[in-house]
């Protein structure tokens, strides 16, 4: 079956270029939407795998969508700027992943194929700043868990996502294979039943295992790295 995609932007000749850029054999544009409102009514209508949204239309429907929909449809956000500070309201309220505009179109086209499979994307410099976004604004709720479910390994594991660092940084860091890293990161999606590595970031802080007060300083450098668009 193919990914079934809705648009949503503000600017008609935007969404255009976005349905002509999904012309894909496993891609199909069921919908098209302008504003918040119609958005959620389409996404309600035509029940899309991957809802593709400008920043300003994103921040609006992302919560109503997951809500709605679970991880049955994933909300990917287009910004034109990776500070844009609607963008991180949008990724805390449960979009799957960020994306500046000026992407490489192929990248774009991936992205849509990964975050449909559940994966997290997020452009390159994005993760140290959402990190220091939620240790401004987590207030600790259940310390403990869920990350007391998991083993020693599967925790120094966790502190390296939340660091930032993609699967094969964290099999060389550990001196592991990448197919034991992915079944790690599995497992700890699993048990902390997180839908990405967003909401992985964000249980760490919420459990307590991160403490805000430890984080990553507001200086970024360009060879940050994006989120893993791997479990």
């Amino acid at each position: 079956m193919p990914i079934r995609v809705l648009i949503a932007d503000d600017q008609e000749f935007v969404r255009i270029g976005l349905r002509a850029l999904l012309t894909e054999p496993d891609i199909e544009v069921v919908a098209e939407a302008g504003a918040g409102d119609e958005a959620v009514r389409l996404a309600r209508r035509h029940l899309p795998d991957v809802v593709l949204a400008d920043a300003g239309i994103g921040i609006e429907v992302t919560a109503r969508i997951v809500a709605e929909r679970g991880a049955r449809t994933r909300v990917l956000i287009l910004t034109n700027s990776e500070r844009d500070e609607d963008a991180f309201r949008a990724l805390r309220a449960g979009a799957s992943g960020l994306l500046c505009k000026d992407i490489d179109p192929r990248e774009l086209v991936d992205a849509v194929r990964a975050v449909a499979r559940g994966d997290a994307m997020l452009a390159p410099g994005v993760t140290r700043r959402l990190i220091a976004e939620l240790a401004d604004t987590v207030t600790v709720r259940t310390p403990g868990l869920p990350v007391g479910l998991l083993t020693a390994r599967e925790r120094e594991v966790l502190d390296l996502v939340v660091a930032g660092l993609s699967n094969d940084e964290i099999a060389a860091r550990l001196v592991i294979g990448i197919a034991t890293v992915k079944t790690h990161v599995g497992h700890i999606l699993s048990k902390m039943d997180a839908r990405d590595r967003v909401k992985l970031i964000s249980l760490a802080y919420e459990s307590g295992h991160v403490r805000p007060a430890v984080r990553t300083p507001r200086k970024y450098r360009n060879e940050d790295q994006p989120i893993g668009g791997h479990r």
